[in-house]
């Protein structure tokens, strides 16, 4: 059995579609399937379902997968050790990120880190959907590390490092009959038309469930894939919205009101898989995100906050 093999089995079983894992291996159709094809034969099984219309796991592929993506951990980690050992730092890391992160500059950091350790191939890629389709390509060993905006409880399978907490303002059109006070609590807010980040998004959740837990669920009228167009929706007058003070909020039309709501805050948070020992190119990643992050608190809570299966100015809230 050669690991390409298991490669090519990985990337079917995960995209579940023999087209997009050759896209995704940057090889050919025919290829994919002759090589599962010899695979199939060597074990003596069938590890997919095929049919015109879909692509499935079989039994024994399912329990297939997690023993091939075992191994293929098991080849990188001694391939990287022997590398490391003759020319340092070495392997490989495919980092998510959100539309726009302010609480640390994010690509100097990564710039300081390439000039530093030049054999480590690095892969960044932007969610367009938010955290928890970042959240969800680390589960799914699509994602190396990822920055996410998520709430506590979306962070099962996941070991997570918090780099910044941010608090909620709430923000009026200037004209709106709360603009003049010096504080809101969210049922002040309670009724009105919301602008916000679509579904997904870690600053969305959390305030659909503050409001959903007061038994007064929000009406989001807007929504907007960058946090950064949300002031400006809000001072046309389509709504008023609860965000982190992650970006500018202030802009003509607008009024900013702090929140009173003790501990409600906006996490930013560096994650990688709960169950797979990081390479040491990816602690050295993460020790590095801990130095860089500003904003209260940042660089002071550098342990892993937990595997959550058993359970300041930012970054754009995603």
């Amino acid at each position: 059995m050669e690991t390409r093999q298991l490669e090519y089995f990985v990337a079917v079983a995960e995209e579940l579609s023999f087209t997009r894992a050759a896209q995704r291996l940057f090889t050919v159709q025919s290829t994919v399937s002759a090589t599962i094809r010899t695979l199939e034969t060597e074990l003596g099984t069938t590890l997919f379902d095929r049919s015109t219309r879909r692509v499935a796991l079989s039994v024994a592929g399912r329990a297939f997968l997690p023993e091939a993506k075992t191994a293929l951990e098991a080849v990188d980690r001694a391939r990287s050790v022997v590398q490391e050992a003759s020319a340092g730092l070495r392997g490989s890391l495919r980092i998510g990120t959100m539309t726009s992160v302010s609480a640390l500059d994010l690509p100097a950091l990564l710039g300081a880190f390439h000039a530093q350790h030049p054999l480590v191939d690095m892969h960044v890629t932007v969610s367009m959907t938010g955290s928890t389709g970042l959240a969800e390509d680390i589960r799914h060993g699509r994602l190396d590390v990822a920055l996410l905006g998520l709430p506590e409880t979306e962070l099962g399978g996941l070991a997570v490092r918090e780099l910044i907490a941010v608090p909620y303002h709430a923000l009026v059109p200037s004209g709106h009959e709360l603009a003049g006070r010096g504080s809101l609590r969210l049922a002040d807010l309670a009724g009105e038309r919301f602008v916000d980040t679509p579904r997904g998004f870690g600053n969305r959740i959390a305030v659909d469930r503050a409001y959903a837990a007061m038994g007064s669920p929000r009406r989001v009228t807007v929504e907007v894939a960058d946090l950064r167009a949300v002031p400006s929706f809000v001072a046309a007058g389509l709504g008023v919205a609860v965000v982190p003070d992650v970006v500018p909020l202030s802009v003509p039309g607008v009024i900013v009101v702090p929140l009173t709501e003790v501990g409600f805050t906006w996490p930013l948070t560096a994650a990688s898989h709960a169950e797979r020992p990081p390479s040491r190119a990816l602690r050295t990643l993460l020790d590095l995100l801990d130095d860089g992050a500003l904003g209260p608190g940042a660089g002071k809570r550098r342990q892993t906050l937990r595997n959550s299966d058993t359970g300041g100015h930012g970054a754009a809230a995603e």
